[in-house]
C-alpha cells in the first residue's frame, strides 16, 4: 500500500523537506504545513523544513523556512498539492535523495519515486489527515489540525463545492476538536479588503455572459495597479461570476506583468480541465487554470468555453 511506503520513508530519513506549488492557496499551505507539523510532533529528533517562495496574503497561515542547498543532500523531499513539476515552488525539490508526490489533482505528470494521488479527494489536506490517522507515529497536534482544516475549507469552498464528501465532513469534524478557533479561521479566510471588493464590482460590471451561460471577464494590469492589488489578492475575485444563477461556467483573464494572461476557469457542471490543458494549463474537472498569450488566444478560450456550456446544457436537457 502506497501510504505504508510513504510512512516508512518518513521514518527512514532524518531530514525531510516539504514543498508545495507556486502562488499557494490554503490547501497547498495546509497540506504542506500540516504534514510538517505532524511529522515534527511524532518525530521530534527529525529536521522538518518547509520550502517555497513567498506566500502572499496567506502569510498569517504559514511561513516558509530558509533551506540551504546542502540540506537537500540525503534528504527526503515531499511535494504536496502540485500536479506538475514546473509548478513546484523552489525547483530544488528534485535534488534530494528520495522524492514523494502527494496530491489530489489528476496525475498527468507522474513525477517522484512514490506517488499518492487521489483525484476524488476534496483536497490534499484531507489526504494528509488520512495519512496521519493511518500512522502510529505522526501526531495530529493543534498546529497540524488548524492547517489541515484551513486547506479543506479552502478547496471545498467552505464545503459548498461538489468535492465535499461525507468523509470530508467527518475529517472536518475531527479536526475542529483540536484547540484552535475554527470560526476565527473561517472569518479570516472569508475576509477581503475594500480594494478586492472594488475588483469584484469591476468583474460584475465588465463581465460578458452568453445566452448559453458561459461568462468571462478580462482584468487589465492597469485596473489591478490602480486598486493597489497584488497578484495573489486578485484571486479573491475568481469565484465572483459563479454567484450569478445565469452563469454555468466562467473564465477570468488576469493580465500579468510580463504580458500574457493567467486564466482561471471554473464550472458548475461542464468539465473544463481538458480545455485548460489545451492552453498550457490543467487542474480539476470543475476548477482549472491556463494561459493566454494575448487577447486573440483569450477569445479562442472564450469560444471554446461557450461551446462546452452549450453542449452541456443540450446533454442535460436531452
Amino acid at each position: 500500500m502506497i501510504q505504508d511506503q510513504i510512512l516508512q520513508a518518513i521514518q527512514d530519513y532524518d531530514t525531510i523537506i516539504i514543498h508545495r506549488h507556486v502562488n499557494p492557496d490554503p490547501d497547498a499551505l495546509g497540506s504542506q504545513g500540516g504534514l510538517a507539523a505532524a511529522i515534527a510532533a511524532g518525530y521530534p529528533d527529525k529536521t522538518v523544513l518547509l520550502a517555497g517562495g513567498a506566500v502572499g496574503n496567506l502569510d498569517w497561515l504559514s511561513a516558509m523556512d530558509e533551506v540551504a542547498d546542502a540540506t537537500y543532500e540525503g534528504a527526503l523531499v515531499i511535494v504536496c498539492d502540485t500536479a506538475n513539476q514546473p509548478r513546484v515552488s523552489d525547483q530544488r525539490f528534485s535534488t534530494g535523495a528520495k522524492l514523494i508526490k502527494i496530491d489530489h489533482h489528476p496525475n498527468d505528470d507522474a513525477y517522484g519515486d512514490l506517488q499518492w494521488v487521489v483525484p476524488e479527494a476534496s483536497s490534499t489536506s484531507e489526504l494528509i489527515f488520512d495519512l496521519i490517522q493511518q500512522s502510529g507515529k505522526l501526531t495530529l497536534n493543534t498546529a497540524a489540525a488548524r492547517l489541515l482544516y484551513a486547506g479543506i475549507v479552502g478547496d471545498t469552498g467552505r464545503f459548498l463545492f461538489n468535492n465535499t464528501s461525507p468523509h470530508t465532513l467527518e475529517v472536518a469534524a475531527a479536526l475542529i476538536q483540536a484547540d484552535f478557533d475554527p470560526t476565527a479561521l473561517n472569518n479570516r479566510m472569508n475576509q477581503i479588503t475594500f480594494a478586492q471588493a472594488k475588483l469584484q464590482s469591476y468583474v460584475f460590471t465588465h463581465m460578458t455572459v452568453t445566452p448559453a451561460g458561459a461568462a468571462w471577464v478580462v482584468i487589465p494590469r492597469r485596473v489591478i495597479e490602480a486598486l493597489g492589488l497584488t497578484s495573489d489578492q486578485v484571486h479573491a475575485a475568481v469565484g465572483t461570476p459563479g454567484r450569478l444563477g445565469e452563469v454555468i461556467a466562467w473564465a477570468m483573464f488576469v493580465e500579468q506583468v510580463d504580458a500574457p494572461y493567467r486564466v482561471n476557469l471554473r464550472s458548475k457542471g461542464p468539465v473544463i480541465n481538458e480545455l485548460a490543458k489545451a492552453f498550457a494549463g490543467g487542474g480539476h474537472p470543475l476548477a482549472a487554470g491556463a494561459k493566454a498569450q494575448d487577447l486573440t488566444e483569450a477569445a479562442q478560450i472564450q469560444r471554446a468555453l461557450d461551446a462546452l456550456v452549450h453542449d452541456y446544457k443540450e446533454t442535460m436537457n436531452a
